[in-house]
């Protein structure tokens, strides 16, 4: 995988997009999740304008990679990708949580097309990852399978269950990432239940841990490189990032966990992302 200075401008570029889409769903829906979706928009670009092996045209490709949002409340992030990449059109983002709207908001697999598993209970993606990394293995198949996990929600204990099977059954064709925002809904991670190192505590799991910063792209895409070239063991990658990146009253800001922007902060948020 080549990263020149194009690539980076133009998934840069897509990322900016993703969370001009994310502020307009949730200002039209007036609910949702601004916060942690615009902190992963980075890391969510990068793997479905670049690296992950997709078709929107055939999305049940048994050769495809797999995507998993397990932080599912992030969705708005999840919808843009799926929809700049054709497999809905752009124009359902309007009808974001509407009754009835495949759209829901948290992601379910039966509705939506290229959702690869409903989520919504914090805890569960790497143990449903795990299961279709075994399958890939089984089934002699080299897509890979790549999960997404908030920092909060690695307090769950199903999380660390799964990363023992995992490391157990030595699952290089599995790449977990943290959001690691350092905010949950009720406050700082470290406040609520201290993580201390994640990579370590993943390492002694007999992780391949790797530590970046989430919305530089360049090693965004070196961290996946590794992941992939990594061989005999799981990779996880720690995105240090920042909730609501991109927007300057939301940076940082607990409230914007769970709270939609009015129409008044809607037009501050998308100049600031012009």
């Amino acid at each position: 995988m080549r990263i020149d200075q194009e690539l980076i401008k133009n998934l840069e570029a897509q990322a900016k997009i993703v969370r001009r889409d994310i502020i307009q769903m949730l200002t039209k829906a007036a609910s949702g999740h601004p916060g942690g979706s615009l902190s992963c928009a980075d890391l969510i670009a990068a793997l479905y304008f670049h690296v992950m092996r997709h078709d929107a045209k055939r999305p049940d490709w048994s050769d495809r990679d797999r995507f998993l949002l397990s932080k599912g409340h992030c969705a708005p992030a999840w919808y843009s990708v799926l929809a700049r990449s054709g497999y809905f059109p752009a124009t359902w983002l309007d009808a974001l949580r509407k009754l009835n709207h495949p759209l829901q908001g948290h992601p379910d697999m039966l509705k939506t097309t290229g959702v690869e598993m409903s989520s919504g209970s914090l805890g569960q993606g790497l143990s449903i990852a795990n299961g279709m990394a075994l399958a890939a293995r089984l089934d002699r198949k080299s897509y890979r399978i790549y999960v997404l996990m908030g920092d909060g929600e690695i307090q769950e204990g199903q999380v660390w269950e799964a990363a023992m099977t995992a490391s157990h059954h030595k699952l290089d064709n599995l790449c977990a990432i943290i959001d690691n925002n350092g905010l949950q809904i009720d406050g700082h991670t470290e406040e609520i239940k201290s993580l201390g190192s994640i990579s370590e505590k993943w390492i002694s799991f007999g992780w391949n841990a790797i530590d970046i910063d989430g919305h530089d792209m360049r090693q965004i895409l070196q961290a996946l490189k590794m992941a992939e070239e990594t061989k005999g063991k799981p990779s996880i990658i720690v995105a240090k990032t920042t909730k609501g990146k991109g927007v300057s009253f939301m940076e940082n800001q607990v409230d914007f966990h769970g709270v939609a922007p009015t129409a008044e902060e809607c037009v501050r948020a998308l100049a600031e992302l012009e």
